[in-house]
């Protein structure tokens, strides 16, 4: 299938295969918009059974990071990469080498960090042979995860969603299931107990679950059943395409507010939330705080007190958005692409003039 055929591929500037036969690389970086400045965005690591999947996979992520960074005021367009292996494999560490050198090649135009697969870790190692590297562990105190920033993002934007559906912040009486119990997923769950909230979590990790059901009092649900949860929050934070034909219509909550990347199946499904009464924050504007907290390495210095204090402004970011969509009667994903758009156009429209 030609790459401009593709039906995930809208507009990107550049899409580029990169392997290294010595160590068995192949991988993919695309670079969906650079407007607003270079692109930004994580590497991906994961098995995918298909090239094609992994095509798919980076061309919705590269424009989501687009979106994301647009509309979270960052001086940054979008891009992702996605390198085609098992995070687990022996010789990662020669994949994460080999494949840097690419990016480094690119000059500045593409940034990349950490994502599924890649922790901080990873990235110093990425950072050996490529100066275009964030969210390293060398760049933070010992054991703090950079996610952790995505993660309070999200409780940011939860209490956000609260507030415009309750008219309060306080979670004290809110059941919230969260789908996914990584990094992020496990830090929001920390977050959300810490507030007061129920939880009901899952994740195909049972040693995962087993913590946060000890750890914060959380029920454990089947993966396949978290969707329909009777509670007041859903919050995926596990893989994308989680609301689609066959699981939105047993949705019960009030509320969908995770840090999973891709949650809509299609564009439609977004509209279908909306007549289903149902607020969404989507998805690329609740995950913003990763990028907020620690992308803005790529164009400042900024201090930990400094990048908690940027990723706080996603309280009013997402409150305006949901009560914009609410005066517009739109989607609340349609009313965040126009804007996201609409700021890449113009910074589109000063560079020509």
């Amino acid at each position: 299938m030609s790459v401009f055929s593709h039906k995930d591929f809208n507009d990107h500037e550049q899409v580029i295969y990169c392997h290294d036969a010595s160590v068995g690389l192949h991988a993919i970086i695309a670079i969906h918009n650079t407007a607003l400045g270079p692109a930004a965005g994580g590497c991906r690591m994961y098995p995918y059974e298909t090239y094609d999947d992994a095509l798919t996979d980076v061309l919705r992520l590269s424009e989501g990071m687009s979106y994301k960074n647009a509309i979270a005021g960052l001086p940054l367009g979008g891009g992702k990469c996605v390198i085609i292996a098992d995070p687990n494999t022996p010789n990662k560490k020669q994949l994460l080498r080999a494949f840097s050198k690419h990016v480094q090649h690119l000059n500045g135009r593409y940034w990349t960090a950490i994502d599924v697969g890649v922790g901080p870790e990873d990235a110093d190692v990425l950072a050996e042979n490529c100066d275009f590297i964030f969210a390293r562990a060398s760049q933070y105190p010992t054991g703090f995860n950079p996610s952790l920033f995505t993660a309070f993002g999200g409780f940011t934007g939860i209490r956000a969603a609260a507030m415009h559906l309750w008219n309060s912040t306080d979670l004290s009486h809110k059941k919230v299931a969260i789908q996914g119990l990584g990094a992020t997923g496990r830090e929001l769950s920390r977050l959300l107990h810490e507030a007061g909230a129920q939880l009901v979590v899952a994740d195909v990790n049972q040693e995962a679950v087993d913590f946060v059901v000890k750890a914060y009092g959380a029920m454990a649900i089947s993966p396949k059943e978290i969707h329909a949860a009777k509670v007041d929050i859903f919050a995926p934070c596990a893989m994308g395409a989680i609301i689609n034909d066959a699981t939105i219509n047993e949705i019960k909550a009030k509320a969908i507010c995770g840090l999973a990347n891709n949650q809509l199946a299609t564009a439609a499904h977004g509209k279908q939330l909306m007549e289903l009464g149902i607020t969404y924050v989507p998805d690329y504007v609740i995950n913003a705080g990763g990028m907020m907290g620690a992308g803005s390495r790529i164009f400042s210095k900024p201090t930990m007190e400094d990048s908690k204090e940027r990723v706080s402004g996603l309280y009013d970011i997402i409150l305006n958005l949901l009560q914009k969509a609410k005066n517009e009667k739109r989607p609340t994903s349609e009313v965040a692409d126009e804007i996201a758009k609409d700021r890449m156009n113009q910074a589109k429209t000063n560079t020509n003039k």
